[in-house]
C-alpha cells in the first residue's frame, strides 16, 4: 500500500567509495516521516558523541519532508542535518527550491554521506544509478560556472544541482549549502561539513512521479489545485508574492524592532533608502517560485551602477537587508545587494555573516581591534564599502575575515575584553534579524532552540496578537484561544510557544515552507492534515502532527545533551537585557527575572529537568522513542 514514502535511503561513504541503500517500514515512517523528525533520528544513530564536526566521522543527513514533492504549494523543503561546526550541537537548516523534490522523483527520501574523499569530488544521481565522480576540475570555481558544468558532463540541463562555493571549500564556520544557486540551507555550518569532506556538490535528475507513492493522487491533486487559488487570494501569501519578504523592513522600523547597529536601536535612519519601494525601483528585475508553488515569494534583482551585481544568485531576502544593511547601519541597497550575491557565489549564510561583520564594526569602534588588524580597512558602522569588502574577506579567510569566519562567539574569545559583549549568539550561532525586546516568544525560540538562535522554531508573537486577524484566526486550531500582547510573557503565552514550536517543527517533518502553513500564511491547519491524509492514507489529526513535531524536538535536543549541552546554553546576550536606544520601543528591555521564569516554565510543558534542561525518560517515552533515554 502507498505511504506517501519510497521507503528508501542512500547511503554513501566517501572515504571507501560506497554507494548501498536502506529500506525502511510504514511503522518506521509513522514515527520519523521525513524532514526534521527524519534528520534527527539518522544524525543520533550515525553520529557518536563527541565526533569532530569537521571530521570524516561526522554525518551530512539530508531529508525530505512527507509532502515534499507533492503537487502543493510550499511542499518544498528538504533538511540537512549534522553536527554543527558553528556550535558543536545539534546542526539543521531548511531549504526550498527544486532539489528537494527531484531527489523524491528519483526514489529517494533521503542521503546519508559519512567519510572524507580523497579529493573533491560530486555525487551524480539518476534515479536509482548512482556514481561518485571527480570534481577536482570543479573545486574553487563558483557556483554558477560549476552548476553548468556538472549539467554539461551529465549532458541534462535540468539536472538539480545542491553545491558549495568557496565559504564550504574553505571551512567557513557558517558556510551554507544552495540548490539552483538561489535557494539556501544556509544555517549551522552544512556547507562546511560538505567541504571537510571534499563533496563539491551532489546532483539528481528524477523520473518519477509523486503520484505513483501518494494513496489517493487524485485527492492531492484536487488539493494542490485549491490551494494554488488560496495562495492567490490569501492576504498574506499575496503580500509574499507581492513584495516578498524585503517588505518587512517598514514594518519591523516603525514597530520599533528592526536591529540597527548590532542591536543597540530599533529603529534606522536611514530606512528610506533599503524600503521595499526602493527595492523595487532599484533593484527587482523577477519574481520567482520554488518547484510547484504559487506563492512565488523569490526576488531576483540586477544592478550596473555603484555595484555590479548578478542576477544569477537571485536577491537578497529581508534578513539579508536587515543584517547588512540597518545592522551594520549601512543604507545603500545597492551594497546590501552586493553583499548578498557574494553570500551566493561564496555559498554563506547572509544571517551570521551580516551578524558577525556587525561585531567586528562595533570592536573596531571600541578600538578592540584597528586597522592594524583590518589591514587598513575602516571597519565602522555605516561604511557600506568596508562591509561588501568583508563578506569577500570571510569567504576568502583573509586577514579579518579569517577570524569572523569562525563565527562571532570564537571571534570574541580571540579579541577578549569587551568583545563577549558585542557577540550577538545563542549557543554560538548569531541572531537573525529580529529582536525579542519586541517579540519575547521569539526570545524563547532563540533561547531554547537546539541550534542557537533561529527564528523559525515558531511562529511569532504578532500573529497571535490580533483576534480579528488572520493569522490568530488560523491558530485558533491549534489551541491558541485568546489574543495575548507581542510582549506579553505570561504562562499563557509560554504554553502558545510550546503549541506553535511543536507546529512549527511538525512542519519541517512535513516539507512545507514556514511561508505555507497557518498561522503564518494561507494553508489552514484542516487543509495540512488533508494534505497529509491523503499522501498517507493515516487516519491523523492535528494533535498527531502536533506530536510528530514534538518528537523531532525532543530527538535534537537529546543530541545536544549527549554533546554537553544544558540550561545555562539556553541563554540570550546580555544586550537583549538593556534599554533599546531608539524607536517605538525606546527604553524597553527584556526581564532576566520574568524571562527566567518563562524558561522554567516552558521546561515544565515540555517535560525536560528545569535544572539541566534535559528531557525526562517519562516524556521520551510518552513520545514513543524512550530508546533516546539511554543515550542521556
Amino acid at each position: 500500500m502507498n505511504y506517501g514514502s519510497h521507503g528508501k535511503l542512500l547511503r554513501i561513504n566517501l572515504t571507501h567509495g560506497t554507494i548501498e541503500s536502506e529500506t525502511f517500514d510504514e511503522s518506521f515512517y509513522r514515527l520519523y516521516p521525513g524532514g526534521k523528525a527524519l534528520a534527527a533520528y539518522l544524525l543520533l544513530r550515525e553520529v557518536k558523541p563527541g565526533c569532530n564536526p569537521l571530521g570524516p566521522a561526522n554525518a551530512l543527513i539530508l531529508a525530505n519532508g512527507l509532502l515534499t514533492g507533492a503537487p502543493i504549494s510550499t511542499a518544498t523543503r528538504f533538511t540537512a542535518a549534522a553536527r554543527s561546526p558553528l556550535t558543536g550541537g545539534y546542526g539543521e537548516s531548511e531549504a526550498g527550491g527544486f532539489w528537494g523534490p527531484e531527489l523524491r522523483l528519483a526514489g529517494w527520501e533521503g542521503i546519508i554521506v559519512t567519510g572524507r574523499a580523497e579529493h573533491p569530488v560530486y555525487i551524480a544521481i539518476r534515479d536509482d544509478r548512482v556514481a561518485i565522480r571527480d570534481a577536482r576540475h570543479l573545486w574553487g570555481r563558483e557556483p554558477e560556472e560549476a552548476q553548468a558544468t556538472i549539467r554539461e558532463e551529465l549532458v541534462d540541463r535540468l539536472t538539480r544541482v545542491l553545491q558549495i562555493g568557496r565559504g564550504g571549500e574553505n571551512l567557513v564556520r557558517y558556510a551554507a549549502l544552495t540548490n539552483e544557486l538561489r535557494h539556501f540551507n544556509g544555517r549551522a555550518g552544512m556547507g562546511a561539513v560538505m567541504g571537510a569532506k571534499n563533496l563539491k556538490a551532489i546532483a539528481v535528475r528524477g523520473s518519477g512521479r509523486y503520484a505513483a507513492i501518494a494513496h489517493d493522487p487524485q485527492a492531492i491533486a484536487e488539493i494542490g489545485r485549491r490551494l494554488a487559488k488560496q495562495a492567490k487570494e490569501h492576504p498574506q501569501s499575496w503580500d509574499l508574492q507581492e513584495k516578498g519578504t524585503p517588505g518587512l523592513v517598514s514594518g519591523l522600523n516603525a514597530a520599533g524592532i528592526l536591529p540597527t547597529r548590532n542591536f543597540h536601536q530599533g529603529a534606522f535612519d536611514g530606512v528610506d533608502q533599503v524600503r521595499w519601494e526602493v527595492y523595487e525601483k532599484e533593484l527587482l528585475t523577477a519574481r520567482r517560485s520554488c518547484y510547484a508553488c504559487a506563492v512565488r515569494c523569490k526576488r531576483e534583482v540586477e544592478v550596473h551602477d555603484r555595484y555590479d551585481v548578478s542576477s544569477s544568485y537571485g536577491g537578497p531576502e529581508y534578513e539579508a537587508i536587515g543584517g547588512f544593511g540597518p545592522n551594520c547601519g549601512v543604507d545603500d541597497l545597492q551594497a546590501v545587494a552586493k553583499a548578498n550575491e557574494l553570500c551566493g557565489r561564496y555559498t554563506l549564510d547572509a544571517i551570521s555573516t551580516g551578524s558577525a561583520i556587525a561585531f567586528a564594526m562595533e570592536c573596531f569602534e571600541h578600538g578592540l581591534i584597528g586597522p592594524q588588524d583590518t589591514d587598513g580597512l575602516d571597519l565602522r558602522f555605516g561604511n557600506a564599502a568596508a562591509m561588501v569588502k568583508a563578506v569577500e574577506w570571510i569567504g576568502e579567510r583573509r586577514g579579518i575575515g579569517d577570524l569572523l569566519a569562525e563565527g562571532v562567539k570564537r571571534a570574541a574569545e580571540v579579541i577578549g575584553g569587551d568583545a563577549r559583549y558585542f557577540a550577538m549568539h545563542v549557543k554560538g550561532q548569531e541572531l537573525p534579524m529580529h529582536d525579542p525586546r519586541g517579540k519575547v516568544g521569539v526570545g524563547l525560540a532563540y533561547a531554547i532552540s537546539e541550534v542557537g538562535a533561529e527564528h523559525l522554531s515558531a511562529y511569532h508573537d504578532p500573529a497571535i496578537a490580533n483576534p480579528n486577524s488572520i493569522t490568530f484566526k488560523g491558530a485558533m486550531p491549534l489551541g491558541i484561544t485568546e489574543p495575548l500582547p507581542a510582549r506579553d510573557l505570561s504562562p499563557q503565552k509560554v504554553a502558545y510557544y510550546y503549541k506553535l514550536e511543536n507546529w512549527s517543527s511538525a512542519g519541517k517533518a512535513i516539507g512545507f515552507c514556514y511561508f505555507g502553513p497557518a498561522p503564518r500564511s494561507f494553508i489552514s491547519a484542516a487543509d495540512t492534515v488533508a494534505a497529509v491524509r491523503a499522501a498517507t492514507g493515516w487516519d491523523w489529526t492535528v494533535e498527531d502532527l502536533l506530536r510528530v513535531g514534538e518528537r523531532a524536538t525532543n530527538l535534537a535536543r537529546v543530541f545536544i545533551v549527549r554533546e554537553g549541552f544544558s540550561r545555562t546554553d539556553d541563554v540570550l546576550p546580555e544586550r537583549l537585557f538593556q534599554p533599546l536606544e531608539n524607536g517605538a520601543l525606546q527604553g524597553v528591555a527584556l526581564s532576566h527575572a520574568d524571562f527566567e521564569a518563562a524558561m522554567t516554565e516552558l521546561y515544565r510543558l515540555k517535560g525536560w529537568d528545569s535544572v539541566t534542561a534535559t528531557p525526562t525518560r517519562e516524556r521520551l517515552e510518552a513520545l514513543d522513542i524512550g530508546w533516546a533515554a539511554d543515550l542521556i
